[in-house]
């Protein structure tokens, strides 16, 4: 954790979050869902709570210091000590100080209502609550067995510039525009001593979307990701709000064994301690029902770039094919993932007309329409094209049509940025073209599509810039391209891809590189037949099956 490097006259001398701010970012709790997330910690009343720090970042009105003094009641009880013992057992901050008094009155009530006596209650609930900046208090401050809590959903953008770069300073996850939670979690991650846990109900965007991904790199550099329970459709909260919340255990150990699982709006009181039961038997494996479904794994996803979203039993399935099987994109059978070529002036570069400039200026181009139907279907596309074989620019005087026609579409190409900073080499395309590829046999899929469309070009074409392509040295690219034409391949993509309206997926580089692969010799004679002939007949469901033959998968859950 990075240290503020700011005095306690500088830390005041900053400009306060408004109070409006933190009042909207303020989403509290309900009591039943609480109790689920100490019961996954572990923080129950049979352990020596006395002897364990807990820290709550934001208390806001004491939804979760309510259940927390009365677990260290009945522990008190339990191991026949004083409440005085329990002093230093909590520490719950706040911003607002209204929220700190009424979290007070939150305590000494329970502990009332507990039996104990109004001044150690009373004694008890100033120690344990007090008014501060999480995210701006001393490393020592914040040491923990445990860290709970509903960190607030506020904006960096609503915070003064100060504060941010106050906050930006001391937590490295915050990158972009990402919201105050993450420092939360940064801080409250650090703060865990040995085998400390942590256990947060928040927006889980931070799994997936650009701004979490400093996060995601520090869980899985440092930390074990132990639960992930996705509740959208759950009425967590005392108010409505539109959250995307996640229940997120996470601990200070080696990554072990993970948990997805998933909710319907069915999920309640009952139902939570159902869950909290499954989740404490190692034992069980996986478990539906019509309000949760959840499975063990024995490892959570290892990259940083984004954890995937999908069920829980296909999330189960992805994550023993990421343990077992190769990336897609592999040195040692040359296999790449790339993008067809971006112009800059499409309009400029590309024609229809044969005999628009020299023969050997016109490259034949793939377009996303050549591949509408799943073969190779050219529509006649040209790329002017302003490179050599071997990667230079060409010299135009010795391409006097050429030269004509750049000059005569010159203006819009100066005024290209690219143009702009290279001046003498107005008429480049933004990507060269690398000759080789036009005549290595491909796999082309168009960028947005609602399934898996690899479509074959024996080496005759070079791809456009909404197309993205697979080479390899060693894949036969028809036993490759079924693979990749199976709900197989398409999970993959399923579970990281940004979804458009419609369900449509992008079929981007970085989502094809997600796919896992089994070593091309290790594939059987008799299945490459098959997937060979599945990819020729563009049979999805013949694919899928040889696919989950290659796999060693019984079925694809949905």
């Amino acid at each position: 954790m990075a240290t503020p490097l700011l005095s306690d006259t500088d830390l005041h001398a900053l400009p306060a979050l408004p109070t409006e701010v933190v009042e909207h970012g303020e989403v509290f709790t309900r009591r039943w869902v609480v109790d689920l997330i100490l019961d996954l910690l572990g923080y129950t009343a049979d352990k020596d709570l006395c002897d364990a720090k807990l820290v709550e970042p934001a208390c806001g009105t004491g939804a979760f210091l309510t259940a927390v003094t009365s677990r260290i009641s009945a522990s008190c009880r339990t191991h026949n000590r004083p409440l005085e013992d329990a002093l230093a057992a909590v520490r719950a901050l706040d911003l607002l100080d209204r929220n700190v008094e009424q979290s007070r009155v939150v305590v000494e009530k329970q502990l009332a209502e507990e039996g104990w006596q109004t001044e150690e209650a009373r004694q008890v609930a100033a120690a344990w609550v007090e008014q501060g900046d999480y995210l701006l208090q001393p490393d020592a401050d914040h040491r923990a067995d445990y860290v709970v809590g509903n960190p607030p959903y506020i904006r960096l953008e609503d915070v003064p510039d100060d504060r941010m770069a106050a906050y930006r300073g001391a937590c490295s996850t915050m990158g972009g525009r990402a919201d105050i939670y993450v420092g939360f979690y940064e801080f409250a991650l650090r703060s865990l001593n040995p085998g400390g846990r942590l256990g947060f109900i928040c927006a889980d965007r931070w799994m997936r979307n650009q701004y979490g991904r400093r996060l995601r790199q520090l869980v899985t550099s440092h930390f074990s990701m132990d639960l992930a329970l996705v509740m959208h459709d759950v009425d967590a909260f005392e108010d409505q709000v539109s959250a995307y919340p996640a229940i997120t255990i996470i601990s200070d150990r080696p990554q072990g064994e993970a948990v997805a699982a998933d909710t319907t709006r069915a999920f309640g009181r009952i139902q939570a301690r159902e869950f909290a039961d499954w989740y404490a038997k190692p034992a069980s494996e996986s478990v539906t029902t019509t309000a949760f479904q959840a499975a063990r794994m024995p490892h959570w996803f290892p990259d940083e770039d984004s954890w995937p979203a999908a069920s829980p039993a296909r999330l189960a399935v992805l994550e023993e094919l990421t343990e077992r099987f190769q990336l897609l994109e592999d040195d040692k059978t040359g296999t790449r993932v790339g993008i067809g070529i971006a112009t800059g002036a499409d309009k400029v570069f590309l024609t229809k007309d044969e005999d628009l400039v020299e023969n050997d200026r016109l490259l034949p181009m793939a377009m996303v329409r050549d591949t509408t139907s799943g073969t190779l279907d050219w529509n006649g596309t040209y790329l002017v094209n302003p490179w050599t074989a071997e990667g230079d620019l060409v010299a135009l005087s010795a391409y006097p049509r050429l030269a004509a026609y750049f000059e005569e579409h010159g203006a819009a190409l100066r005024k290209r940025y690219i143009a702009v900073k290279q001046p003498k080499r107005w008429f480049k395309t933004i990507d060269k073209v690398d000759h080789r590829l036009t005549r290595r046999p491909k796999l082309l899929f168009p960028d947005m599509k609602l399934t898996i469309h690899p479509v074959l070009d024996e080496g005759q074409l070079y791809p456009h810039h909404n197309l993205y392509f697979i080479v390899s040295d060693v894949w036969d690219m028809r036993v490759l391209g079924g693979l990749l034409l199976s709900k197989v391949a398409e999970a993959f993509v399923e579970a990281y891809a940004v979804k458009m309206r419609g369900g449509t997926l992008r079929f981007q580089a970085q989502y094809l590189r997600k796919i896992r692969v089994p070593d091309p010799e290790a594939i059987s004679e008799s299945d490459r037949a098959a997937l060979a002939e599945a990819f020729d007949k563009r049979d999805v469901k013949a694919a899928t099956e040889a696919a989950l033959r290659v796999y060693g998968l019984v079925e694809l859950p949905d």
